[in-house]
């Protein structure tokens, strides 16, 4: 069960395209936060931190690889009843993603918009963004 409504919670999110496939990561069922549904690799922006920086730290945290923080606006902004969430594409990375945050994720999968119709997702937006991202 999601926590309080705050429309004002950011979160940034990195959308990495590899072959025509997506990254989505698994959340573990113990998450306060969309428990046992997949989504987008990313996190909390802090409070000393601008939105890229909080990516590449989220990435590098997370998925154990590193990119440069993005110059460019965000690919989409997602909002919901308790978040924002600015998403990036990412082409380019250093390191192979794994699940270096398994108290967080217990699963990553590399898919297209239609297998992600097919997933529990976070967000039902995220089909048509990865479709978006993947034309």
């Amino acid at each position: 069960m999601p926590g309080p409504v705050n429309r004002d919670h950011r979160v940034v999110a990195g959308l990495l395209r590899q072959q025509g496939r997506v990254l989505l990561c698994h959340r573990s069922p113990l998450r306060n936060w969309y428990p046992d549904t997949w989504d987008l690799p990313g996190g909390h922006i802090e409070d000393h931190e601008q939105p890229p920086q909080a990516l590449a730290r989220e990435l590098r945290e997370e998925l154990g690889i590193l990119v440069t923080p993005p110059t460019s606006e965000p690919f989409a902004h997602v909002q919901g009843s308790d978040f924002r969430m600015d998403v990036w594409l990412v082409d380019e990375w250093t390191g192979q993603p794994s699940n270096d945050a398994s108290d967080e994720h217990d699963a990553l999968a590399w898919v297209n918009a239609e297998e992600a119709l097919g997933l529990q997702l976070a967000d039902a937006r995220l089909p048509a963004l990865i479709e978006a991202a993947l034309s």
